[in-house]
């Protein structure tokens, strides 16, 4: 059974879904590859009480690693993806060449854009720690400035 809630961030609202009471989702406004609403089920905040106080010690900057239990519902190569990301420290950044490198195919940069684009779990899931060739901001589901300002509040630039 999907659940949802939606908790106030520094990034504007953020919607959060649970399937069977574990975080299955976290959008942002006019996110690209945002679910329709009516999949996330009926809002209830009873399943998002440790998600919600992650979250908010994170953008306190008392948070660095989130160790909340996820369903990351996805295609295996997703999932390796995705767990790939949350092997990315706090503050730091990989490129999608680097990371398609540590999966054992450096030509598969492309497929590693797009599964970090699908990434249902924005944040707690660090899909914005995944940059360009170069350093350059590329493809974020958020937008660009929510990555940016991501970015730079890991790094130190900019506390809430």
């Amino acid at each position: 059974m999907k659940q949802h809630t939606v908790t106030d961030s520094p990034y504007g609202p953020l919607t959060l879904v649970a399937d069977d009471g574990v975080l299955s989702g976290l959008y942002m406004t006019d996110q690209r590859h945002r679910p329709a609403e009516e999949s996330f089920g009926p809002r209830d905040e009873r399943p998002f009480g440790e998600a919600i106080d992650q979250l908010t010690a994170y953008f306190a900057g008392d948070l660095k690693e989130f160790t909340l239990e996820l369903r990351l519902n996805g295609t295996p190569f997703q999932r390796t993806v995705w767990d790939r990301l949350r092997a990315i420290p706090y503050g730091e950044t990989r490129t999608y060449g680097e990371l398609a490198a540590e999966l054992g195919n450096p030509a598969a940069s492309r497929a590693v854009g797009l599964a970090n684009g699908r990434n249902p779990i924005g944040i707690v899931v660090p899909c914005h720690r995944v940059i360009g060739a170069g350093g350059s901001l590329t493809g974020y589901g958020g937008g660009l400035e929510r990555k940016r300002r991501l970015l730079d509040f890991e790094r130190g630039a900019a506390l809430f």
